[in-house]
């Protein structure tokens, strides 16, 4: 669908002294503009002729809204997925309406600490195994890895590290973060430029991983293909080829983190994937480090980074009766989070054509960057 032809809507987020954040949202129709308000427990939608078509929903918002102060306003866009459901364009990046909420209560009311942790990464990049590695890596002095209690054997890692847009501001502007102990660790899918903006200039540490998108891609087939009939490899490479999906399109967020770990002032770490299976330890040593967290010497004799990748390795993690039964606090299966683990598994699944047209959309989006996918 070409740009012009998409339904346009205006969105922007009014914080009134001492009350919570009140969304405005104007949307333009061939005959009207329609302007809805909701300040979390009431709405109101008002119509406008098409006389006044032309007149700036700025304006016309704060003709019916007493704004004190105006804490952001962006443009959005409305698509819909391959099973019909809409996806709004905030910021870059598409996603579901409850998402957008969840990354405006996010953008407005999260205070980073300079001890903060946030892992970052596409859907199905190797999210689960980063977090249990960071879990375990961060707080190593408090739980061995070989402790018989340790929370990774009886918890999903995306419970100990928890998704910032998809779980913990999707339930409540203000999740009580600040109660939490130092270093926290979050998760997030969002593009760097979109969780920058609360970052602002904290020194926190920010990990990207990244994964070859063909095995991505197969690897998120076989999770909504559970969720979703008739959802083909045809279907989701169209949608990956366009990047109208959740959290698309994805190259696109893989540079903004790229582009910002070659800054040496910004503390964010790029990570292959592909580089943690074929050489974990080395990985995990980084990681550490980066993390400020370094192994002593003591630690690498007596076998801690071995004992740690024993512990998170998808053969242990995957077998444990947490990980077979429950659901997540973002409400997927436990169980949806482990597959196989591995490198290349696209081959099983991916004509030669599929491959290419997919190796051709990457090559064209990374031109000029210094990133590759071999």
């Amino acid at each position: 669908m070409v740009e012009s032809e998409r339904t346009k809507h205006t969105c922007l987020r009014l914080v009134l002294s001492g009350t919570d954040p009140i969304f405005v949202k104007g949307t333009w129709h061939p005959s009207r503009f329609d302007i809805s308000i909701t300040d979390g427990s009431s709405s109101w939608l008002c119509n406008v002729g098409a006389d006044h078509c032309k007149e700036s929903v700025w304006h016309l918002a704060l003709r019916l809204v007493p704004v004190l102060h105006m804490k952001m306003a962006a443009e959005i866009y409305e698509e819909k997925d391959f099973t019909g459901r809409k996806l709004y364009n905030y910021q870059g990046s598409w996603y579901y309406p409850n998402t957008v909420q969840a990354i405006l209560n996010f953008q407005t009311h999260f205070q980073a600490r300079d001890s903060d942790i946030i892992l970052a990464s596409l859907p199905k990049s190797g999210t689960t195994w980063l977090k249990a590695l960071a879990f375990a890596v961060v707080h190593r002095n408090k739980y061995a890895p070989n402790l018989e209690s340790h929370p990774l054997l009886s918890d999903n890692p995306h419970n100990l590290v928890r998704f910032l847009e998809v779980d913990l501001y999707v339930k409540n502007q203000c999740p009580g973060l600040e109660e939490l102990p130092s270093p926290r660790i979050f998760a997030t899918d969002m593009p760097f430029q979109t969780l920058h903006e609360s970052l602002r200039d904290s020194p926190c540490k920010v990990v990207y991983v990244c994964r070859d998108i063909k095995d991505v891609l197969v690897s998120r087939w076989h999770f909504r293909s559970k969720l979703v009939s008739n959802y083909s490899l045809e279907d989701i490479i169209d949608e990956y080829i366009k990047g109208v999906c959740f959290f698309g399109p994805f190259q696109e967020q893989v540079l903004s983190y790229w582009k910002e770990s070659l800054v040496n002032s910004n503390p964010v770490l790029f990570m292959r994937y592909e580089e943690m299976i074929e050489n974990p330890d080395a990985q995990v040593i980084r990681l550490a480090d980066f993390f400020g967290c370094s192994f002593s010497e003591e630690e690498k004799q007596s076998g801690m980074v071995e004992k740690i990748l024993e512990l998170c390795s998808f053969g242990n993690l995957s077998n444990l009766e947490a990980n077979k039964t429950g659901t997540s606090t973002c409400g997927i299966p436990h169980r949806g989070f482990f597959r196989k683990g591995g490198v290349g598994d696209w081959k099983n699944h991916l004509t030669d054509d599929m491959a290419r047209k997919l190796d051709e959309m990457v090559k064209k989006k990374l031109e000029g960057s210094g990133l590759k996918f071999e």
